[in-house]
Formats: C-alpha cells, sequence, structure tokens
C-alpha cells in the first residue's frame, strides 16, 4: 500500500469500524477500499460489509488488514419490483453479516455508502443497541439520480428518493461528501453544521501520476485513440460520445477509435447504437477490466473523454473518471458541467453546447490536431492531481474527521441520546 500517513499513524487505534457499501464489493470498489486501508493504516480495526460478483465471492476473508464479509449478492434488478426483490434481499443478509461482526464486540463507528439512501435502516441498528456514531458516505445524490435516470412515473420515484435521503440525514451524525456541492447540499437538505460534513474527494494514489504506458497498443490500427472509463447507463451520455466519433470519422475524416471501458445496463443498447450509426467497427466495448489493463488504454490513448450529459445530477458530481484521467496525464474533453469543471480546470476542453454531440466532435478534433495544446492540458492535469487531488491528500481529511469523531463518541452507556437526531 502506498499511503505514508506518519502523522497519523496509530491514532485510531482501539477504534471499531464498520464500512456498509451494496452497490459493489471490494476491492473493487476503489474509493471504498482505499477508505477501508487508510482508516487501517491509522489503527482502526476495520470491518467491510459488501455484496459479493462473479470475480468476488461470498464469504469472510482478511485482505491487506481489513475483515471483508461478502455476503451473496441478490439477481440484478429489472424493473420496479425488482428493485424492491434486490435491495430488500440485500438489506437482510447485509444486517446478518454485520450483526455476526458485532456479536463479540460493537462498532464504535458505523461508515454506510450511498447509493441507495437505504443503509441507515441496517446502521441504525448499531445505533440503537451500542450508542454507534454514524457516518453517512454520499457518493450520490439520490432526488436528482432518479430525475437523471428518467425513471417512469418520476414524480412518485422523485417523493420516494426525497423521502429516504431526509432519513438518512436524519440518521447520520457525520457526513462525508465527495465535493463542496454535495457538502452544501448536506448543510442545506439534511441541515447538518459545517463542522460536521467532510469534504474527501475520490482519486487514485499519488503512484498513479508515474505511470507510463505499457508499450501495448490499443489503437488498433487506427492513427488516433479515445479513451473512456465508467458505468454503461443512461445518464453517461455515451450515445453523444458514439454519435461524435461518426461525425469524426464521416465528416471530419479523423482515423479514430474508441475504446469504452465499463460495463452496466444500458450496454446493449449502446451496441446495437453503434451498429446503427454504422461505427462498431471504430468502437471496442472492453467490459470490466483490472486496473492495470485500464491504465494501459487509458495512458494510450490520445484524448480521454467524459460526455455525462448536463442535468441536475451530473452538474454537482465529481466523476472518478475525470481524476483517473488527470492522474495519468491526459488531455480530457467533456460537456461543462459545474464539478467537472472545478476538477479538471485547464486539463479538459469544454464542449461550447450541452449534450450535442457535433459541438463534443469539435472540442475533441481540436485536441486531436494540436499535439502541443495536448501535453499541455495532460501536464496541467497531472500536476493539479498530485498537488490537491490525489487520494494521500484526501486520506488526511478523513482520518482526521475519524479522530474528531472517536473523541466526542459518548458510549450509549453514558448517555440519554441515540445521536444528533435522538428519537428520530
Amino acid at each position: 500500500m502506498d499511503l505514508d500517513l506518519e502523522s497519523t499513524s496509530g491514532s485510531l487505534y482501539g477504534t471499531r469500524i464498520a464500512i456498509l457499501v451494496q452497490n459493489l464489493p471490494v476491492p473493487f470498489d476503489r474509493r471504498v477500499w482505499q477508505e477501508a486501508t487508510s482508516l487501517a493504516a491509522a489503527g482502526a480495526d476495520v470491518t467491510v460489509v459488501c455484496p459479493s460478483d462473479p470475480r468476488h465471492p461470498a464469504g469472510d476473508f482478511v485482505i491487506d488488514g481489513v475483515s471483508v464479509l461478502r455476503y451473496e449478492a441478490p439477481r440484478e434488478a429489472n424493473g420496479v419490483l425488482g428493485y424492491f426483490e434486490e435491495y430488500g434481499v440485500s438489506l437482510r443478509r447485509m444486517a446478518a453479516a454485520i450483526e455476526r461482526a458485532r456479536t463479540a464486540q460493537p462498532f464504535d463507528i458505523v461508515h454506510f455508502c450511498n447509493p441507495p439512501d437505504l443503509l441507515y435502516l441496517v446502521a441504525k441498528r448499531a445505533k440503537q443497541k451500542d450508542g454507534s456514531v454514524l457516518v453517512f458516505d454520499q457518493h450520490d445524490l439520490g432526488p436528482e439520480l432518479v430525475e437523471a435516470k428518467r425513471m417512469p412515473l418520476p414524480w412518485l420515484f422523485g417523493a420516494v428518493a426525497r423521502f429516504f435521503e431526509r432519513r438518512t440525514y436524519a440518521w447520520a451524525d457525520h457526513v462525508i461528501s465527495t465535493n463542496d456541492s454535495y457538502r452544501d447540499i448536506a448543510m442545506r437538505r439534511g441541515r447538518f453544521r459545517g463542522e460536521d460534513v467532510t469534504v474527501v474527494r475520490s482519486g487514485p494514489y499519488r503512484a498513479w501520476a508515474s505511470y507510463r504506458a505499457t508499450g501495448e497498443d490499443w489503437h488498433r490500427g487506427r492513427l488516433f485513440l479515445l479513451g473512456y472509463v465508467g458505468v454503461m447507463g443512461r445518464q453517461e451520455g455515451i450515445e453523444y460520445l458514439i454519435d461524435a466519433v461518426k461525425i469524426l470519422v464521416a465528416e471530419r475524416h479523423l482515423d479514430v477509435h474508441l475504446a469504452l471501458i465499463g460495463s452496466g445496463p444500458d450496454r446493449e443498447r449502446l451496441e446495437s447504437l453503434a451498429r446503427s450509426r454504422g461505427v462498431a467497427d471504430r468502437i471496442e466495448f472492453h467490459g470490466r477490466v483490472p486496473d492495470d489493463q485500464m491504465k494501459s488504454i487509458l495512458a494510450d490513448a490520445d484524448v480521454c473523454v467524459n460526455p455525462d450529459e448536463v442535468n441536475a445530477m451530473n452538474d454537482l458530481s465529481t466523476m472518478n473518471k475525470i481524476i483517473e484521467y488527470m492522474a495519468l496525464g491526459r488531455p480530457i474533453v467533456q460537456f461543462d458541467v459545474r464539478e467537472g469543471r472545478v476538477s479538471a480546470r485547464d486539463s479538459s476542453l469544454y464542449a461550447d453546447r450541452d449534450n450535442d454531440a457535433r459541438s463534443f466532435a469539435h472540442a475533441v478534433e481540436r485536441v486531436l490536431r494540436d499535439p502541443e495544446l495536448a501535453e499541455a492540458m495532460g501536464d496541467a492535469g497531472r500536476a493539479r492531481f498530485e498537488q490537491a487531488l490525489c487520494w494521500e491528500i484526501q486520506a488526511e481529511r478523513l482520518i482526521a474527521a475519524y479522530r474528531g469523531m472517536t473523541r466526542e463518541r459518548v458510549p450509549l452507556a453514558d448517555s440519554s441520546a441515540t445521536g444528533r437526531h435522538a428519537g428520530q
């Protein structure tokens, strides 16, 4: 592990922490895994409860000093009733796993992540039984995510999302936010004091900045390579990217290849769209790949892209892919989303028109045709990553927040309250 926390080594010794995550297993969920291993490096006894997947089997493991309890993941939801089944089964299995873990000794802090905004239903039992401090690690904005996904009956699901967000905030004692926009929402909608919300951004270790291409050619015989990593979902805007590839090839006569890394519920539709646009031979769907392969592909790219459409969710969210592109020193093209600009600054060009494939293609073309501009953008991104966004800096903020919470914790036996929102 690359983390060097000399100033915090042992500062959480004796603190028992549970981390709950429902949507991905660890170590695959990089943010959660970095949080867990950083807290363990600071002396804490850390347990992560998470689902399994085909590459990460169910069972109890100890990995890098962290106890990992993986429950058997239910089948992926398909439709409204499917979501009820998936989340219901997941919460029951998660609750059973954490109950086994707390039998020997209660947890001082239970750190639960969204999506979904339902894990407080498991975490609150530790507060009620043991007086555990509850930390809400907010990765997404539930109400805005419902809007971005264009779900059926948006008024109903929007109301449900707002309800569960309110309950999650009500049970939490502290919020970990991924950026300042999320912090502001926690203070406004969750009514938290500023000192009870800590910004801990997502980003890889500083060592990523020293990574260089392995020499493997991912261009597939084309002159230029565009690289993308992320989820294949409706709100990710990949259809704009596919249309931009068609424009670059058919109208601008640029010999480009697009590498798409990741998977998700929209992948099959996107593959069909690429075929219908006549650019299937220009686009490679790699699926989920190991980190080494992902870095090899992205480091070989001439431009890395973020086609996330401009909407309320994406405007307020920091996308991990942006920080990863910067860490690898790649020039970036994206639509002009607020937090994307906050992160990338001069390492990115921003399409002139929102959610417009032609404008996106024009920005990509500018970078491809100007190698000096591309190099300057990549250098700017790598420097900003090393100086402000790498995980080592974020880990110090995380551990400082935890030190404060452990000092303030009052065991349940000594307190008549159950936390920040007693009686909720």
